[in-house]
């Protein structure tokens, strides 16, 4: 025969637990309401920096995500359980997936930096990562850049931010270099006088600054001369193709010796 319980006994077990499963979820909702309340709050914060929309998202969801793990701690411990064990389960949960995300989230800690740091942007024609191109989109993991031969290619963010970047659309203008062979028989001073006029109708240069044309070096062929116009990006190679034409067509009407390369003659003898 079981013994039956009093009924008194029962309430007494009954209703403190009742009480407490509606304090749990009380204060699941309350906080639930607060941690939402104080998400808005630094949403609308956030907005009105210069942080990317997709940024704000990530850490606002990491933010929320850490939050609701505490309630939930501060939950099981209104009710009277141990949560230390628990406390460090979470931990070794999160010490075993920074480990084996240690390049995901090496890649996430760099898009962040990139994001608040702002080396480059949409737009930015830049040399970063092995890749020369078009920055597409400097999302939280990779940055797409398309290069010049229009192939997309996606840069982990650390390869990125680690490595030397250089964003040639930082500056109002660059500078486009340029080299015109002449052979050794080739009067410099005129040659220079004709680009320097004949470049002067190579458009998409930047006004009052006059492009630059003199000697760069010598070589076995003859002077080599620096021919540099200064443009905006988006218009380099149009001017670097421009200048280049310009220099064939101006050499050639003016009568110009094709460079030569010297050919050294061995002489033999008889014994």
């Amino acid at each position: 025969m079981f013994a039956l319980v009093p009924a008194a006994d029962i309430a007494a077990l009954i209703v403190p637990f009742l009480f407490k499963l509606v304090g749990a979820v009380a204060l699941w909702i309350a906080g639930g309401w607060l941690i939402g309340l104080a998400l808005r709050l630094l949403r609308r914060v956030l907005n009105q920096g210069a942080l990317e929309p997709t940024l704000i998202s990530y850490l606002l969801n990491i933010l929320g995500a850490l939050l609701r793990v505490v309630l939930i701690v501060a939950i099981l411990g209104f009710f009277g359980i141990e949560t230390a064990s628990f406390a460090a389960l979470l931990a070794g949960a999160g010490v075993a997936i920074g480990a084996a995300w240690s390049g995901m989230l090496g890649n996430f800690a760099a898009g962040v930096f990139l994001q608040i740091f702002r080396p480059i942007n949409a737009g930015d024609y830049i040399d970063a990562g092995g890749v020369e191109g078009t920055v597409d989109e400097v999302g939280m993991f990779v940055t797409a850049i398309t290069s010049p031969d229009n192939v997309q290619n996606f840069v982990g963010n650390a390869k990125l931010f680690g490595d030397t970047i250089k964003n040639y659309s930082a500056n109002s203008h660059r500078r486009v270099e340029l080299v015109a062979q002449l052979d050794n028989s080739a009067d410099v001073a005129k040659a220079i006088g004709l680009l320097k006029e004949g470049i002067k109708q190579v458009p998409n240069q930047v006004e009052g600054m006059d492009a630059d044309v003199e000697v760069l070096e010598f070589s076995e062929r003859g002077p080599r001369l620096a021919v540099r116009p200064y443009t905006h990006t988006a218009n380099y190679w149009q001017v670097y193709f421009d200048t280049n034409r310009m220099i064939v067509e101006v050499l050639g009407k003016a009568g110009f010796p094709v460079p030569r390369i010297p050919v050294a003659m061995q002489g033999s003898s008889v014994n």
